[in-house]
């Protein structure tokens, strides 16, 4: 069993204790911090800091209230914490939020070996998953946005397209753009040949009109309903 290196029974917190579960915290912050680098291929400073520093901020948030009844209340504080984005974050960036409080919470609570524990695991774990073609179908897949006139009828106007030059093609959203006067339709395709996205996007270009057509890698999180 794990057990903590703080001894409050006596109501006082010696410095040491404190100074190592708060020490801990920051190095295993760095070390969250750097996963997340490795582990992306872009990154905001302000976010990595985050990391970095969320770990030390949630154990001295826990430290300061251990052995009372407001140590429930301080935890339940501490995860409200997730809603300090004010847009909605990629799911790896919610598991980097959660992972970072976890290794708070152990270190807030005195649980050295076992916040040490979790993080080692959770961060060789993240790296390999997220690195390894584990669940990897989906970046086969790509969206595409295709602008066409309100006069003309989307309802397999591209099907024959799709067919040639994609595996899989499905209708995701139609939305009205322009006060009406033009469709957006939005596609999840996945293509045969990726050399040949130029050649199809001039196929549809040419029965859309030349309006916009937009075809890139799908969001993680899309914040447009």
């Amino acid at each position: 069993m794990f057990s903590t290196i703080l001894d409050t029974s006596n109501g006082t917190l010696s410095i040491s204790s404190a100074a190592i579960c708060f020490g801990t915290a920051l190095i295993l912050g760095l070390i969250i911090s750097l996963v997340y680098m490795k582990s992306s291929d872009h990154y905001t400073k302000s976010f990595v800091v985050t990391l970095a520093l969320l770990p030390a901020l949630v154990e001295a948030v826990i430290l300061m209230t251990s052995g009372s009844l407001g140590s429930a209340v301080a935890v339940l504080g501490t995860f409200s914490l997730v809603r300090f984005r004010s847009a909605p974050g990629t799911s790896k960036e919610i598991l980097s939020i959660f992972f970072a409080m976890a290794v708070g919470l152990a270190c807030g609570m005195g649980q050295i070996l076992f916040a040490v524990m979790i993080t080692t695991v959770i961060a060789l774990l993240f790296v390999l998953l997220m690195k390894s073609g584990f669940a990897g179908n989906d970046r086969e897949f790509r969206s595409l946005k295709i602008t066409i006139p309100e006069d003309l009828d989307y309802t397999g106007i591209f099907d024959d397209i799709f067919r040639e030059y994609t595996r899989k093609s499905s209708l995701e959203r139609v939305k009205t753009v322009n006060l009406g006067s033009m469709y957006e339709l939005n596609y999840r395709i996945c293509l045969k040949d990726q050399k040949k996205e130029k050649e199809m996007i001039d196929n549809i270009r040419t029965r859309n009109g030349n309006l916009s057509i937009v075809c890139g890698k799908i969001a993680e999180n899309i914040q447009e309903l």
